[in-house]
């Protein structure tokens, strides 16, 4: 059973998680799993098949745990399911849920799911589109867009949905070179954010990218 072992600095919590416990048939995950996830980013690290995008579709209401709340500047998933989802942002990297409708339609989804989504003429939305290199995909179905360029569509709704956590799984895979930077400037920008918190999964430590938290997963 995988040990997990979390490092804190001492920030207000945005994410409460209390007593987690999760398991597939015959593989238990996590026992009792506690922690205060503060703003910030947080650094979910592990080997594959540690937990970590599992972890990520609990924490995004996606998958239901065994026993155990969370709880979101006080709304608790299990009580106010409706409120708590509305406060975080989750896209599973590998879903084909959205595959017939274009990038822009996507975008205007999320639009309505999140308050404080940008709006489609905001100067910071042309920027991420920008940066992402997503200008020339935008009226693309989704089908047609390579795994990276999909990649980057999430990303570019996590960036804009101003959700007050936002759940990111390997976000640099399938991206190119350019994009990476471009998406650790976008991590390096919110992680002074005093209100907001970004939990990210990666394989391995992200040098360089201050961090509120690390939650590491052993293999």
């Amino acid at each position: 059973m995988p040990v997990l072992e979390i490092s804190t600095a001492r920030l207000p919590a945005v994410l409460q998680i209390d007593g987690l416990c999760f398991e597939y048939p015959q593989r238990p995950l996590f026992t009792g799993l506690t922690a205060s996830v503060p703003c910030g980013v947080c650094l979910v690290v592990g080997g594959d098949g540690s937990g970590k995008t599992t972890l990520l579709r609990l924490l995004a209401g996606e998958l239901e745990a065994q026993a155990g709340t969370l709880q979101i500047n006080g709304v608790q998933l299990a009580g106010e399911r409706l409120v708590y989802l509305q406060q975080v942002f989750w896209a599973d990297p590998r879903t084909t849920e959205h595959d017939q409708i274009t990038a822009l339609q996507y975008l205007a989804l999320q639009r309505q799911r999140y308050p404080g989504f940008l709006p489609a003429d905001s100067a910071r939305l042309t920027q991420l589109v920008c940066g992402l290199s997503l200008v020339e995909h935008l009226e693309k179905p989704l089908y047609m867009l390579s795994t990276g360029s999909k990649r980057k569509v999430w990303l570019l709704a996590a960036f804009a949905a101003g959700a007050v956590v936002t759940l990111l799984d390997a976000p640099f895979s399938a991206l190119d070179k350019a994009s990476i930077a471009f998406v650790l400037r976008l991590l390096a920008g919110v992680a002074s954010d005093p209100t907001h918190s970004w939990v990210v999964a990666h394989h391995d430590v992200l040098d360089g990218l201050p961090l509120s938290q690390v939650i590491e997963l052993a293999d």
